[in-house]
C-alpha cells in the first residue's frame, strides 16, 4: 500500500446513524491519507452544504450507507449524480448486510466499492485507500458480499477484488492487543486503559511499549510516515492495516 505522502483524499461521510457516522469519521481522521471534509446524516444535507458554500473543495471520496437510499433505483441515481458532479469521485457503499438489488445497482452505476460494515469497521481508512489504488473500472467487495456477488451477472462483479484481510500480529497476546487497541484505536489515556482492563498504569505502559516493538518488527515502513506523526498514530495505522500489496 502506498505511503502517507502519495495518497491524500478528501472524504465525505453520509450515514444516518450518529454513532456509526462519528466512528467512521474518527477512524478516517487517525489516518492522514484520508481527511473528512463533511459528515452528514443524509445525502441531501451534503448537497445543501455544497450549494450553500460551506465546503471549500469537492470530495475525492463519498462513503455512503447504501441502505438509507430506500431502494436500488435511488441508490443508483445518487451514485450517478455524484459521479456526474465531481470529476473522478470515488463512491464507496457501506451496508449492514448484502442486498442483491443494491449491489447490482451500485456496481452498474459505477461505485468503486461495496463493503459490509461488519467486515470493514476499524479498517475503513485502509479499505478506502485499497479502493483508490484499483484500476479505473475496478470494484472492491468485502468478504460478506462475495457469496452474493457470485449470484449476479455483471462484468465488474466477475472481476471484483476482495477486501484484504487484517494483518496478523501473532506476537500480540490478548492483553497486549487489548491495551494497544484501547490506546491507539479508541484513544483512551493510560489511566483509562488501566481502569478498563483492571490493571495498574505501569503495566499499561509496559504493554503499550511491547506492542510498539511487536508492530514495528512486522513492518519495514518507517519511510511511509510523516516526521511529525506520533508513535500512537503510527501504531493506529499499523494495527488497522490490511494485507494489501504495494500499489
Amino acid at each position: 500500500m502506498a505511503g502517507i505522502g502519495s495518497i491524500n483524499l478528501n472524504v465525505v461521510v453520509v450515514d444516518s446513524d450518529f454513532y456509526t457516522r462519528n466512528a467512521i469519521n474518527a477512524y478516517l481522521s487517525w489516518d492522514r491519507r484520508t481527511r473528512v471534509i463533511c459528515k452528514t446524516a443524509r445525502l441531501a444535507d451534503f448537497w445543501a452544504a455544497l450549494e450553500g458554500g460551506q465546503l471549500k473543495r469537492g470530495p475525492d471520496v463519498v462513503i455512503i450507507d447504501a441502505s438509507q437510499l430506500d431502494g436500488a433505483t435511488r441508490l443508483a441515481a445518487a451514485i450517478e449524480r455524484l459521479r456526474g458532479r465531481f470529476n473522478a469521485v470515488m463512491v464507496i457503499c457501506l451496508a449492514p448486510f448484502p442486498d442483491l438489488d443494491d449491489l447490482y445497482a451500485a456496481t452498474e452505476a459505477g461505485a468503486k466499492a461495496y463493503l459490509l460494515k461488519p467486515d470493514t469497521r476499524i479498517h475503513i481508512a485502509w479499505a478506502t485507500c485499497h479502493a483508490y489504488c484499483l484500476e479505473d473500472d475496478g470494484l472492491l467487495i468485502s468478504a460478506g458480499v462475495a457469496p452474493e456477488a457470485r449470484k449476479l451477472s455483471h462484468h465488474r462483479l466477475r472481476r471484483a477484488k476482495h477486501l484484504a484481510k487484517p494483518r496478523d500480529y501473532a506476537g500480540l497476546t490478548p492483553k497486549i492487543r487489548q491495551a494497544i487497541e484501547l490506546f491507539a484505536i479508541e484513544g483512551l489515556s493510560h489511566r483509562l486503559v488501566a481502569n478498563e482492563m483492571g490493571i495498574g498504569e505501569s503495566t499499561v505502559h509496559s504493554y503499550i511499549k511491547e506492542a510498539y516493538r511487536i508492530l514495528e518488527s512486522y513492518h519495514d515502513d518507517k519511510n511511509d510516515y510523516l516526521d511529525d506523526m506520533s508513535a500512537q498514530e503510527i501504531a493506529f495505522m499499523r494495527i488497522t492495516a490490511l494485507d494489501i500489496p504495494d500499489c
